[in-house]
């Protein structure tokens, strides 16, 4: 049977970076095409001699300059055949968490720049990439409620205040402070440090820190993490 077919394939990345108690994405500006000077997530085409997860950090570190904590892979997009302009184009989304404190942003290759936007102030979106956004904000939102992938947002150290700032951030709601930290304490997966946070008004409180083994020890023996 004959086929006709001429599809490339591309992979995008929705990066979340976390930082000042806001949440931010991390957007490239267009060089070239048809997009030229327009805002679009990190992402292009996949070369025949790569798999799809080489190909999203080699985009991920020749446009942003960029290696992320946490990459999962999230939808394909390609029902709308006239996605892309050019030609017919899949792309294959993954969606990333990263400690953007401590990244040095380097637009390069195709990226005029590289920055990171408040969720709540988002350019106009290149491509059908707003779509993309919202199916992987929504998979944030549910994540976070069964596994503890906000800690690939904060620091190492960090205030318990703003453990429960980053869920009350990206859930869009008020959360009940007295119960959620009676929980997170109760699943023994932090740590209290013996560091006070500097620069902070009122009593010095003190740093947590995650503990990544023992919450895989954890998994292991049977634990589910529920917020």
């Amino acid at each position: 049977m004959n086929v006709e077919q001429n599809i490339k394939v591309a992979v995008d990345a929705i990066v979340f970076g976390y930082t000042e108690g806001k949440l931010h994405v991390l957007l490239i500006k267009q060089k070239y095409g048809p997009m030229r000077g327009r805002w679009a997530l990190v992402g292009g085409f996949v070369k025949t001699s790569e798999s799809l997860i080489d190909a999203i950090h080699r985009e991920l570190k020749e446009e942003a300059g960029i290696v992320v904590n946490f990459l999962e892979q999230l939808y394909t997009f390609g029902d709308d055949i006239k996605r892309d302009p050019r030609m017919r184009v899949i792309s294959v989304a993954y969606f990333a968490l990263i400690k953007n404190e401590s990244v040095d942003l380097k637009a390069d290759t195709d990226a005029e720049d590289a920055r990171w936007f408040n969720i709540d102030e988002l350019p106009q979106l290149a491509y059908d990439h707003q779509k993309i956004y919202e199916v992987a904000m929504n998979r944030l939102r549910a994540k976070l409620t069964y596994q503890p992938i906000g800690f690939d947002l904060l620091p190492k150290e960090f205030l318990f205040s703003d453990l429960e700032n980053l869920y009350s951030t990206i859930l869009d709601r008020e959360i009940d402070r007295r119960n959620f930290r009676k929980k997170i304490l109760g699943f023994e997966m932090i740590e209290e440090t013996d560091k006070f946070a500097e620069g902070k008004p009122g009593r010095p409180a003190k740093l947590f820190r995650f503990n990544r083994q023992k919450y895989n020890r954890l998994v292991r023996d049977g634990f589910h993490f529920e917020i």
